[in-house]
């Protein structure tokens, strides 16, 4: 591993810590973990799915339109790796799409049209309990070797811990209910998005990273921010001002 990329695992985990310190903001977190993925291994593209009480799943981020896109196409069509990867608890490697045509017919089409050649699925697991599951996409035919297999499923553990941090045991009840205040956190960032966009002529992802921007340098909490623009209680101008002097 060369230096350069051993400081970008070491990073990654840093900022789970950090999350797992201060309060997880699930969104936040996870969607740091789509990005990192994709800077530290060998994939062009990376979402994340997360299931709610009644074990439905929803598509909590990703690093690029594209990969959302797909993840959301494996919850509508119930077809797809990410999807076999949440229900079976094991990682699903499918080296080439194309040689996969027969298992996901649908998926493998709509992968292939994206540019997608290759994905590997990791669950997202806590002991007995599967919270989801990360999809990891290549442009080029191929597997992950057995040292970045190791660590993309590390990282969506080590991810999956600091999703349920405040409880000792993951009974069910309480797991739900931790995973239900992450997916509605989603919903929040996804109407305050819209708003800062619209307000600064942005597209959703520059919408995104003032808001992040934002709540880091204020030390708040993503999602915080978040329902305080949606509430109106935080102007998106603010947001957008305080953007323009850091840049």
């Amino acid at each position: 591993m060369t230096d350069g990329r051993e400081q970008q695992v070491v990073q990654a985990f840093v900022e789970i810590a950090e999350g797992l310190a201060r309060g997880v903001d699930a969104v936040d977190l996870l969607d740091r973990l789509a990005h990192n993925c994709v800077s530290i291994l060998d994939v062009a593209s990376a979402g994340l799915l997360l299931a709610d009480d009644r074990g439905q799943l929803h598509v909590i981020a990703a690093s690029s339109q594209a990969a959302r896109e797909l993840e959301v196409f494996q919850v509508q069509r119930d077809e797809g790796p990410c999807r076999d990867a949440y229900h079976s608890g094991e990682s699903v490697d499918v080296p080439d799409l194309a040689a996969a045509a027969e298992r996901w017919p649908q998926f493998v089409v709509a992968a292939r049209k994206a540019g997608f050649e290759s994905l590997h699925a990791v669950p997202l697991r806590l002991r007995a309990s599967i919270l989801g599951a990360m999809g990891l996409f290549g442009t080029q035919s191929g597997t992950l070797d057995d040292a970045d297999h190791a660590l993309a499923q590390a990282l969506a553990d080590v991810a999956s811990v600091a999703l349920v941090q405040e409880r000792a045991t993951a009974d069910q009840a309480a797991l739900a209910g931790h995973l239900q205040a992450a997916l509605a956190s989603r919903i929040a960032i996804e109407q305050a998005k819209g708003v800062i966009a619209y307000a600064g002529d942005l597209d959703v992802g520059q919408a995104f990273d003032r808001l992040r921007r934002y709540a880091r340098d204020h030390n708040l909490r993503l999602t915080d921010v978040a329902t305080a623009v949606v509430a109106r209680d935080l102007t998106s101008h603010a947001v957008l001002a305080h953007a323009g002097a850091k840049a």
